[in-house]
């Protein structure tokens, strides 16, 4: 199928289960009371993709209070009672965040639950999400490594033994998130896309990086309207990699400054295009969605696209994430009609 469809990865959670347009939204239950509740609406965030049409679902990162975070409460060695404040993406944002304060072990499995619940409720094609190594060590303080190189790659082992273990679930694709690495371009060459590719070892399921400026949230926008005309950070990065084994590139491409031509710097990758702006709660048209395809065709082939989100629905509001969810799958319907 060409243009098939996703989402970079979360989408609101339901007011029962957590405080609405709010990222980490503190949950509204406790115990086995919660564990129901992130089940119910794992369900539903399946339901509400499969009625969009969308080709590649998620479980929605309903069982998460936090992309990064998520994965983090599972891991030996953090110290989550005494948080710190620290400065997110280069200061972009403060966060109150954990420390790690001994060596990094996983406590057993960290998403088992949630992709199984997916796994066995949906006959579609289901992608996982992780944060990539890079943006886990930029939301976490260290107490212990005293070397942000080194304490990547610890994460690094931890990411590839949860993802190795999703697959064997039944995840059919792999994506690790990294909005840092369009803040520390040169750390990503340098070591950056290794920790990657780390994470990565071994998957013989399909994987992907996500990379983008951001959730629709004030301190994001905020920053973006500092950043010119033009958003080429990009363009340091992309040659690398596309030459590592990364297979998909997921980018922000509806109402971002981001030059589209940077796009076929990644000439050897499926690019999941963004055609749906989370940053406003404008609701596309499917013509607004055909529109940036025809966009991205100018610079990748058309084998190569798939239309998914700019970033993350989390801290949408629930009807606002629903509508666009439908545009993006009426959208690549009429692009596979119009330009095929």
């Amino acid at each position: 199928m060409l243009f098939p469809t996703t989402i970079a990865g979360s989408l609101p959670k339901p007011e029962w289960l957590a405080e609405p347009n709010t990222l980490w939204a503190p949950w509204k239950s406790t115990g086995d009371e919660l564990a129901r509740a992130k089940r119910d609406a794992t369900l539903l965030a399946v339901k509400l993709q499969e009625d969009a049409d969308i080709d590649i679902v998620t479980e929605g990162e309903q069982a998460r209070q936090h992309f990064v975070h998520g994965f983090l409460e599972k891991i030996e060695g953090i110290d989550f009672a005494h948080k710190v404040e620290m400065g997110i993406r280069k200061d972009r944002y403060k966060a109150m965040v954990p420390q790690v304060v001994a060596p990094l072990k996983l406590r057993g499995r960290v998403h088992a639950d949630e992709a199984c619940v997916a796994r066995s409720h949906t006959a579609r094609k289901l992608k996982f999400t992780l944060p990539g190594p890079m943006t886990i060590i930029d939301t976490i303080a260290d107490k212990y490594y005293g070397d942000r190189v080194k304490m990547a790659f610890a994460f690094a082992e931890l990411l590839n033994e949860e993802a190795k273990a999703l697959q064997a679930d039944g995840v059919d694709v792999i994506q690790f998130d990294e909005p840092a690495f369009n803040v520390y371009m040169d750390e990503v060459n340098d070591w950056g896309i290794k920790a990657l590719e780390r994470a990565a070892q071994g998957l013989t399921c399909t994987t992907a990086v996500h990379i983008c400026y951001g959730y629709g949230i004030k301190a994001n926008t905020d920053w973006k309207e500092t950043l010119g005309n033009q958003w080429r950070q990009y363009e340091d990065i992309f040659p690398a990699i596309d030459n590592s084994s990364i297979q998909q590139v997921a980018i922000e491409c509806r109402n971002s400054k981001v030059p589209l031509e940077l796009l076929a710097l990644l000439k050897g990758k499926i690019v999941q295009a963004g055609v749906i702006d989370v940053a406003s709660d404008t609701v596309e048209t499917a013509e607004d969605v055909v529109k940036v395809i025809e966009d991205v065709l100018k610079f990748v082939p058309m084998s190569n696209i798939t239309a998914t989100t700019n970033c993350g629905m989390a801290p949408m509001r629930r009807d606002i994430a629903e509508a666009k969810l439908m545009a993006l799958g009426a959208g690549a319907k009429l692009a596979r009609q119009r330009l095929v």
